[in-house]
């Protein structure tokens, strides 16, 4: 299966291990709550899904890589303990407490969740001194003598044989005792997680045209090569900064993070032509809504792989306008909550509980680990307006001094509010104008569309990518547009 049905298999896996009935008991009890094993080849996110579906489920992660442990490490260290047996007195072997046990007391602390999952990676790797304990571990949630606690679900990850030369085989005792889940690379859905990352488009528009290169994993006489879901993500962030720092990516580059030179050498020239159209075409022109007969002359007169490049490159600056409004969107809905309590309950609220109130949410909420890194900016955001606006008006207020003239403090703490007010009316505003322009781009990338293409393959792909694209559906849902209505249902998008 793929790896966004493999997260949904252990979501509900989880989700059923952590029901209870009436009397709070475990519904499936400890010893019957199977340990998951996702067995798939290397770089396709089998470690990445565990942090959302722990954040999805609200529970506690604690992950580590097999591999680096020792048996010490793993189990704990022995020590002599005196123990009486009936009339006589034994030295008896005992051990410390796992370093990995250890943790999960430690984030439980941490975090306050009682709840959790303990992800064991490269399961199918451990050392010849700890693969003894592997099956100990499987069937009973214990590492020495010291037991999981309840409540945490044990999930493992593996590479099959072929990956991995250090890879153990299980025995059937073992796999009688998990509950496997087999992972497959898959490029459409790694492209729906692609968009909503903002894997750079030029990444996403080259694997569209060549999806064979997505991933591959190939034997040669000079060892193995391969591209890989993790080496694209990785290249993607580091072209994103080269850009910023005005840096070259070429082959070298690309061969660092995709180390197949067949692959890399294709990217590379593809990464070049791909910012060679953006001048060519003028991309940000058609953005504007301009252009001329002389480039629809010439995109017209250009090779299909060109034209598919110039749509990857309008809808990766669409992509980019999108994220933004939906983030600022987000920004505002969580701003408004915390204006609508502090209107609920003014005047016994003051704009500086409020923002107290705001960060005080924001740790609380961060301590737990629960929050996306988009959800962290989000609520940085809002604390960071509500501080900077307290911080201004407080001086003009008069709030530091209210022992004279009651009277005059209430007319300061009205006039607070009423400022709030405004400050956030200027917000919302801002959220207006910007939907109002992407708005008209997404028309002009329409028109554009129309006046070079038609109703032809290209307007196909376009509007399969703006399927495909968190951001792009979540902006048309909420805002609509009349040419994508008109082109899916022309396409036939509504129907397959």
């Amino acid at each position: 299966m793929d790896i966004k049905r493999a997260k949904q298999e252990i979501k509900d896996s989880i989700e059923a291990y952590l029901a209870k009935d009436e009397f709070g008991e475990y519904l499936i009890p400890a010893i019957r709550q199977r340990p998951i094993l996702l067995m798939g080849a290397p770089g396709i996110g089998k470690t990445q899904i565990m942090e959302q579906i722990a954040r999805e489920c609200k529970v506690g992660l604690v992950s580590y890589t097999i591999t680096h442990h020792t048996r010490q490490s793993a189990v704990g260290l022995p020590f002599i303990k005196e123990k009486t047996f009936g009339q006589e007195t034994f030295s008896v072997t005992e051990y410390t407490m796992s370093e990995i046990i250890a943790s999960v007391y430690e984030k439980m602390e941490k975090t306050g969740l009682r709840e959790g999952i303990l992800f064991i990676d490269e399961i199918n790797c451990v050392s010849e001194t700890l693969a003894p304990m592997m099956l100990q571990f499987l069937q009973g949630k214990t590492f020495g003598n010291q037991k999981v606690p309840e409540g945490w679900v044990i999930v493992t990850a593996g590479n099959p044989p072929e990956y991995n030369k250090s890879v153990r085989e299980f025995d059937v005792v073992t796999l009688d005792r998990i509950k496997r889940i087999d992972v497959q690379p898959d490029f459409e859905v790694w492209k729906e997680y692609a968009y909503e990352q903002g894997i750079h488009p030029a990444v996403i528009s080259y694997l569209e045209l060549r999806r064979k290169n997505f991933y591959r994993m190939e034997n040669t006489v000079d060892g193995r090569i391969f591209a890989t879901a993790r080496g694209w993500e990785d290249l993607s962030r580091l072209i994103q900064v080269y850009e910023t720092l005005d840096k070259e990516v070429d082959r070298e580059v690309v061969y660092q993070y995709i180390q197949h030179p067949m692959i890399a050498k294709d990217f590379a020239a593809y990464l070049a032509l791909y910012n060679k159209y953006k001048t060519d075409y003028a991309v940000e022109d058609l953005l504007q809504g301009k252009w001329t007969p002389i480039t629809l002359g010439k995109i017209r007169n250009a090779s299909l792989d060109e034209h598919l490049s110039i749509v990857g490159l309008l809808n990766g600056k669409l992509s980019q306008l999108f994220a933004d409004c939906y983030f600022m969107d987000a920004y505002v809905t969580k701003l408004y909550g915390y204006m609508t309590e502090y209107r609920d309950n003014f005047p016994e609220m003051t704009l500086e509980s409020i923002y107290k109130k705001a960060e005080n949410d924001f740790q609380t909420t961060k301590k737990s680990e629960l929050l996306t890194k988009n959800e962290e900016k989000v609520f940085i955001r809002t604390v960071d307006f509500l501080e900077k606006l307290w911080i201004e008006l407080r001086g003009e207020t008069g709030s530091e001094d209210k022992t004279e003239n009651n009277k005059a403090v209430e007319i300061s703490e009205k006039d607070t509010y009423e400022r709030a007010k405004t400050a956030f009316a200027t917000e919302a505003d801002s959220l207006e104008t910007q939907t109002e322009y992407i708005s008209q781009t997404l028309q002009n990338v329409f028109d554009f569309m129309e006046a070079a293409f038609g109703d032809s393959q290209e307007m196909v792909a376009f509007i399969t990518e703006l399927n495909a694209n968190f951001y792009s559906i979540w902006f048309i849902r909420e805002n609509g547009s009349d040419q994508y209505y008109r082109h899916n249902k022309g396409l036939l998008f509504d129907d397959r």
